[in-house]
């Protein structure tokens, strides 16, 4: 393990392995062990400036490349992964702090995404649409944005990289990937060597590893990319968006969220106590769709809260090697101080802690919080960890201005025995996804992923993916002679 985080800590510029030039480096621990993993030397401007360069010299010519040849990549790519499942998810364990489940959901999800970019190389290029002129033909033409600049997270980073990357070459664009300096390998370099080994022509893909710091904005203003596809907080969203906007780019932002897990009064209590426990805790809850909220009937408020508690009583904490574990570490001191303070606030503002984990280090054990004041800020806003606040109400009215009562719209799920009220439920609530009898922590390549308000601007998967990254051309044909006015 530890000869793979090397061979990978380095900038990946022009189909060339090297180290940056900044004046620091960055260190990737083992957010559980602290063990140190890697350590990159950042790259600069003037390196950020050669990888977007590279990309769009590549790109002129992979866009011309016959869609078959194209698909062959991706056929590669996906046979990369699946030979080296084992090793990717190991890699998962000790730089994410993922545990052995959530690493099999991430590959599942990258395979899943990697065969929809199979289908994607091949993606219909143009169409002929009808003319009130006589004699005209107009044909519109799909074509690459051309490059597209990548900004991936740390929470899922091999699986929300490849999910923007892998179409967008797709598609045939050229890209640029900045992964998040917490998880440089696997949000970044991993995902180079894979398409590297499956024959991707050397320049289209660049990785480099930096940070702001040394940056700045150089990455989304650089006059290249005509695409920003930005995964994060929507503290920076907004601040990417802006810089976007000034510089005539379109940029694709998938924000946090504060979903709400909804137990109406004649739910089935023990399926919705294990989807709940899923959805809030899944991963640490360092998920943007996790289950922050979970509102219950007061009918049923009792019997739900009585085996919800008694369930997260049993999550293992611990070593994310051990197959066992349900919640490893959280991915660094900052953010298990964050989740300390939540719940040090709710208990200040008069909540009520059915359980209280307590924090060691980056280890930071389950808290159920209930009691919390309806105005408290801690309500309204994103808790990127094992904290959950369980909120009653009395009937469908208060539960979806409960629900709605945020800045963020991303998932969300309702619980009922009867379906069609829990669609017309959810049609009630002002998000960009809701799930009838399921969890809120749900992905896949064929359906519009993304949010509303805070929660994001676009969309990606399936066709909303090709609108994403290809723009359209109109070519017009005047069969015969146009007649002129003057």
């Amino acid at each position: 393990m530890s000869s793979c985080f090397s061979d990978l800590a380095q900038q990946y510029i022009g189909g060339e392995w090297r180290p940056g030039t900044g004046s620091w480096d960055v260190i990737d621990f083992d957010p559980y062990s602290d063990e140190k993993l890697a350590s990159i030397t950042v790259a600069t401007a003037d390196e950020v400036d050669q990888a977007y360069r590279s990309a769009a010299r590549a790109q002129k010519q992979w866009a011309a490349t016959s869609p078959y040849v194209r698909r062959g990549v991706f056929e590669r790519a996906l046979r990369a992964v699946e030979e080296r499942e084992a090793e990717i998810a190991a890699l998962i364990v000790a730089e994410v702090g993922g545990t052995h489940v959530k690493a099999a959901f991430e590959l599942h999800l990258v395979k899943e995404f990697l065969r929809e970019s199979v289908r994607l190389a091949l993606h219909p290029e143009g169409t002929i649409v009808p003319s009130p002129v006589d004699g005209k033909e107009n044909r519109v033409y799909r074509v690459p944005v051309g490059v597209v600049g990548v900004i991936s997270p740390f929470n899922f980073p091999f699986l929300l990289a490849v999910k923007v990357v892998a179409p967008a070459l797709a598609l045939g664009n050229g890209v640029v990937l900045k992964p998040h300096q917490d998880t440089p390998i696997a949000g970044g370099t991993l995902v180079a060597k894979i398409f590297e080994e499956a024959g991707l022509p050397p320049g289209l893909l660049n990785v480099v590893v930096t940070d702001i710091a040394e940056i700045g904005d150089a990455f989304i203003e650089h006059p290249v990319p005509r695409v920003i596809s930005f995964t994060g907080s929507d503290r920076v969203g907004r601040h990417v968006a802006t810089v976007c906007a000034r510089n005539f780019k379109r940029s694709v932002l998938e924000l946090g969220g504060n979903s709400a897990l909804v137990v109406l009064d004649d739910a089935d209590i023990d399926y919705a106590v294990d989807a709940a426990v899923f959805s809030r805790f899944v991963h640490q809850g360092q998920a943007c769709m996790a289950a922050n909220r979970v509102l219950v009937d007061r009918s049923v408020a009792a019997e739900f809260t009585e085996k919800f508690v008694a369930k997260v009583r049993t999550l293992k904490v611990g070593d994310p090697r051990d197959p066992e574990t349900v919640i490893g570490p959280v991915i660094n001191a900052t953010q298990a101080n964050s989740l300390a303070g939540t719940v040090e606030q709710a208990l200040a503002e008069g909540a009520t802690a059915l359980v209280r984990g307590a924090v060691r280090g980056n280890m930071v054990e389950p808290s159920v919080l209930t009691d919390v004041p309806a105005d408290s800020a801690l309500l309204r806003r994103e808790t990127f960890g094992p904290v959950v606040f369980l909120i009653p109400f009395e009937g469908e009215e208060e539960a979806v201005r409960i629900v709605d009562d945020t800045p963020y719209g991303l998932s969300g799920a309702v619980h009922t025995a009867d379906t069609e009220r829990g669609v017309a439920f959810a049609r009630r609530i002002d998000t960009g996804m809701f799930h009838v009898n399921d969890g809120t922590v749900h992905d896949e390549p064929l359906v519009p992923f993304g949010g509303v308000k805070h929660s994001g601007a676009g969309r990606l998967n399936g066709e909303t993916t090709v609108d994403a990254f290809t723009t359209t051309k109109w070519i017009s044909v005047q069969h015969g002679r146009s007649a002129f006015p003057f």
